[in-house]
């Protein structure tokens, strides 16, 4: 059996050097080395296959302090999405963090009125049919008018926090899939939610629900300059 995505590796043998930037301007900090250093690529494997460094550094050290404040509390796996790839792109991530492997790497959709190709609006609002960045926790699932839902909890004051008031939740749906790409360019859109491949969307939800985190990246610095968290993780550098 082919084994993709990624190699688990112990602190103690392997570390990777240097550090990855958060955003893309080079103002801003580096994040400390942490959980990432524990997984590292098969040497010439694609890498549109991974997160890239700088966004699983990011993820995995948020991560970290949200289990320590009990605002996560399954430690086992990690839904990492990245809105700076365009929608065509396959851009989520479901991380096994025990055996450290990709579990899923498939298509997400963003909001109506996040944008067309590209997820480049966000907002908190109720109502306005745009994605949320930031960090999440997973709640529980439900049956909808998309089958089976999850319910998704924003931890992030003022930026995602009022998700489950908003009723977004991860689903299947069919406008996110190769053939509605072939067709139109790019997926469809959803009212907020990140929607998933319809044949994928029960075994990922399954496999993420009950209190795992979720972590919606966007290269916006009105997401970057405003997270708490963010914040957090860069004052470990600064300090």
């Amino acid at each position: 059996m082919i084994i993709k995505k990624f190699l688990l590796v112990s602190l103690m043998l392997i570390s990777i050097s240097g550090k990855s930037t958060w955003a893309i301007d080079s103002n801003y900090d580096t994040i400390p080395p942490g959980p990432a250093d524990m997984f590292v690529f098969y040497p010439g494997t694609d890498s549109s296959e991974f997160p890239s460094l700088h966004l699983l550094q990011t993820a995995l050290s948020g991560y970290k302090l949200l289990v320590e404040e009990q605002l996560v509390k399954r430690t086992d796996v990690i839904t990492i999405i990245d809105f700076s790839l365009p929608s065509n792109k396959e851009r989520l991530w479901v991380l096994d963090l025990i055996k450290g492997r990709v579990l899923f790497h498939c298509l997400v959709s963003h909001g109506l009125n996040s944008g067309v190709l590209l997820a480049e609006k966000f907002s908190n609002i109720p109502g306005s049919n745009t994605s949320s960045p930031g960090f999440y926790a997973t709640g529980e699932t439900y049956s909808g008018k998309h089958g089976l839902s999850l319910v998704l909890d924003g931890l992030e004051a003022g930026i995602n926090d009022k998700a489950r008031a908003r009723a977004i939740v991860m689903h299947g749906a069919d406008y996110v899939s190769a053939e509605f790409i072939r067709k139109n360019g790019r997926l469809g859109r959803s009212f907020g939610c990140p929607a998933v491949p319809q044949e994928l969307s029960k075994e990922i939800i399954q496999t993420i629900k009950d209190g795992s985190c979720l972590f919606i990246y966007v290269s916006k610095p009105s997401y970057i300059s405003n997270s708490l968290i963010i914040s957090r993780i860069t004052s470990v550098t600064k300090g």
